[in-house]
């Protein structure tokens, strides 16, 4: 499947197991994203996501957003959206 690049990993929190992410394009509940790097390969549905810890629905360029992430990841890694 296509994937279109949409961030970067800036923070992991291994409890809950959460990564920062800083998005370079918009992002919403429901999106299946691939995160990728040296040694991370995931990819998961994201099903919630948080911003200043408020729940939110969908995150655009330029913010820092918290999403849930079933394995450990690095800052650095790239986020991908699977189209």
């Amino acid at each position: 499947m296509p994937e279109v690049e949409i961030g970067t990993v800036t923070d992991f929190f291994a409890r809950p197991v959460v990564a920062g992410i800083k998005l370079s394009q918009t992002l919403k509940v429901g999106d299946r994203i691939h995160i990728h790097g040296h040694t991370t390969d995931v990819e998961t549905t994201v099903e919630s996501m948080q911003l200043d810890n408020v729940n939110v629905t969908q995150a655009t360029a330029g913010q820092i957003i918290g999403v849930k992430v079933t394995d450990r990841v690095r800052p650095g890694d790239h986020v991908y959206k699977v189209t």
